[in-house]
């Protein structure tokens, strides 16, 4: 199969969505104008005012709450890593036709809001309850299915401790553009989890099968296929590219001299446990100083000073390997969705002599 030439329907995604530029791993916290956006409909007008969060469903009491109550309960501030399923699509080949993320669909933030264990506690989830649906405002029409986007997690992992109703987003209140005035923040799982202008928590007895959970965001390799739900991140380590860069096809210029590659590394299966560097494209790998992380839900920082041996042309690489042994592979696995994609981030780099 042939991949096809970039078509005006995936520039009209990109220009629409926003990526983080690699050089901005450099920030611990990303700021915000500088985190990934990805916006599946329109951004929808919401009057604060009169919004409302529903909690309905298998419940014992239905809960409605105005902004101001949501954020008179109990407030926490967490960083969290979150990242793009479809991070990494536009390196397979053939490319599936969707938004056409390079490795930059990524962002860690400082959320703030109220934990969603409690609000449920309060409602009092059924004894048959399976899942917990998070419905948003924002509509629009995805498989020629008219629909408001909607996401469910099963219920222990709705419950989990760190599950977050964020209306800040660094100490700020939350923009627009990302899910304003309030939004679900899932830490450790891929961003289409963290349903953005939330409007509605339902508690279902069975398992939801709306399009974002039975058609989008599942790993199959056919149409046909019923494939595998997303879930999780898988780890991944990205370098801020070293040196500077040629404009159109964005290589890089560095001295021969002691060069030292910064990063940082991630994943929603534990803590990264090693972070490894290659300077000749994946063949032999060295280890990298790993920073503390500061929590298992946001990036840990990564160094490694590489010292050209020669002038020439090298190819960069590096990978991250989790708590639970996942570790990057150095080919990529293709899927019909483009999703998942995380193999190793890759850097060509021109190393040209000292001058005297």
């Amino acid at each position: 199969m042939t991949t096809p030439e970039l078509t005006l329907e995936e520039l009209q995604l990109a220009a629409r969505n926003h990526a983080l530029p690699l050089e901005a791993l450099r920030y611990p916290v990303t700021p915000v104008g500088l985190h990934y956006v990805l916006t599946h409909y329109d951004i929808p007008a919401v009057d604060p005012a009169e919004w409302r969060l529903t909690v309905t469903g298998l419940v014992r009491r239905e809960l409605t709450l105005t902004l101001d109550e949501v954020r008179a309960r109990p407030v926490v501030r967490r960083s969290v890593t979150l990242e793009c399923a479809g991070n990494g699509r536009a390196l397979l080949d053939p490319r599936p036709l969707s938004q056409p993320w390079l490795l930059e669909a990524v962002g860690t933030a400082e959320w703030g809001g109220t934990p969603l264990k409690p609000l449920l506690e309060q409602a009092g989830v059924g004894d048959a309850a399976e899942e917990v649906l998070f419905s948003g405002l924002d509509r629009g029409v995805e498989g020629e299915i008219e629909q408001s986007y909607e996401r469910s997690l099963p219920v222990a992992e709705a419950v989990r401790d760190e599950v977050l109703l964020a209306y800040e987003l660094n100490g700020q209140p939350l923009p627009p553009q990302h899910g304003a005035p309030l939004r679900l923040v899932v830490p450790g799982w891929y961003g289409m989890a963290s349903v953005k202008w939330l409007e509605r928590i339902t508690v279902l007895d069975r398992a939801f099968d709306g399009y974002q959970q039975r058609v989008g965001y599942r790993l199959r390799q056919e149409e046909d296929e019923d494939g595998e739900a997303l879930g999780r991140m898988l780890p991944r380590a990205l370098m801020i590219p070293p040196g500077i860069p040629e404009f159109l096809t964005r290589e890089r210029l560095v001295d021969q001299a002691p060069c030292l590659i910064e990063g940082r590394a991630w994943s929603g299966h534990g803590p990264i446990t090693e972070v490894s560097v290659s300077s000749d494209g994946g063949a032999t790998w060295d280890e990298a100083e790993l920073a503390d992380q500061p929590t298992p839900w946001a990036w840990a920082g990564w160094r490694y000073v590489w010292e050209p041996q020669s002038p020439g042309r090298y190819e960069l690489a590096c990978r991250a390997r989790d708590s639970a042994g996942n570790e990057q592979p150095v080919e990529p696995r293709w899927n019909l969705g483009g999703y998942a994609n995380n193999t190793v981030q890759r850097v060509v780099v021109t190393v040209r002599a000292q001058q005297d």
